[in-house]
This record gives C-alpha cells, sequence and structure tokens, in this order.
C-alpha cells in the first residue's frame, strides 16, 4: 500500500470513529433528559423505572390534576399557584397526597378548573415548587394523556368525541 492511500485510510478511518463518539456522547446526554414528564409523585420518589429525581433548577413538565381549594390568584396580577396530585381512578384527594406546587404568571386556558388534569412546562425551583411557563388543560372531559392514563389503574378510555359506540357483537 502506498504512502498516499495509506494516509487516506488513516484520515476516513479516523473521521468516522470520531462521528461514532461524536454521536455516542450526544445519544447518552439526551437518554438523561428524554422523559421530561414527571408525576408529582416523581419528583418526591423519583422515576419509577430508573430512580432519577429531579434536581433544582431542572427545566421539566409535571402532569397531573388540581386540587381542589388549592388555586389562589393574585387580584393585582396575573400569577396563580395551584397545587397538582397524582391522578387517580375514581379522582380523590387526601391530605396524604404528595402534592406539588405550580406558580404561573400568564393567562389560564378556558379550561382550567380545579379537578381538572393539565400539563405544566417550567422549571423546578425548590423541592416540590415548580415556576411555570406554560400551563396546558385537557381537551375535553374525556381526554387522559396516556402517561396519566397509565398511573389511573388502567381505566383508561379512549375519547369517542360524540360518535355513538358500534356494538360488535353478534347474536
Amino acid at each position: 500500500m502506498n504512502p498516499r492511500r495509506k494516509k487516506r485510510l488513516t484520515i476516513v478511518t479516523s473521521v468516522i470513529i470520531g462521528l461514532g463518539v461524536v454521536a455516542g456522547l450526544v445519544l447518552y446526554a439526551l437518554s438523561q433528559n428524554i422523559d421530561l414528564f414527571y408525576k408529582p409523585s416523581e419528583i418526591y420518589n423519583g422515576k419509577a423505572d430508573s430512580g432519577l429525581k429531579a434536581i433544582d433548577g431542572q427545566r421539566l413538565r409535571i402532569g397531573g390534576l388540581v386540587v381542589p381549594g388549592s388555586v389562589h390568584r393574585n387580584p393585582d396580577s396575573l400569577k396563580v399557584s395551584f397545587e397538582l396530585a397524582d391522578m387517580r381512578m375514581p379522582i380523590s384527594f387526601s391530605e396524604t397526597d404528595q402534592t406539588v406546587i405550580v406558580t404561573y404568571d400568564g393567562i389560564l386556558p378556558d379550561l382550567f378548573r380545579e379537578g381538572q388534569g393539565i400539563v405544566a412546562n417550567g422549571v423546578l425551583v425548590h423541592g416540590n415548587m415548580i415556576e411555570a411557563s406554560e400551563v396546558l388543560a385537557k381537551h375535553d372531559e374525556n381526554y387522559m394523556p396516556k402517561e396519566l392514563a397509565d398511573d389511573a389503574n388502567g381505566n383508561y378510555s379512549k375519547p369517542s368525541y360524540g360518535k355513538a359506540e358500534l356494538d360488535t357483537t353478534t347474536d
């Protein structure tokens, strides 16, 4: 093999190895932040599958039900704070539930209300306090995000959106 061909082979091999290392590092870095969706109990206990706990300053999405009686609005501004709890079927809240306090400065969605399922995008400020930059409400009374439905003891049903259910049984 002549020196020119050997040099070219070395360069090509080095580039391929370098790209492989970069791709591996990128995938490793993303694997820790791919699932940014937390339930309130996971803020306290960490993710069920990996045990990863959210840390202060981490940007995340949290989903749950707005605890009745927890919504507090500032009369002089758009600031609002409320508590989120894990979704359970049937919907119930107790004093022992692990809740997360969400603060938001902005206009809330029209469907936002106590007992409603929401998803908030924001930053974990301290312990169980989240400063939200966006609050999203579910679309209708039957809809439940798949991630939250898994936590609702398997009582998830796909919404029919006003369509009559077809009876597929035959006599």
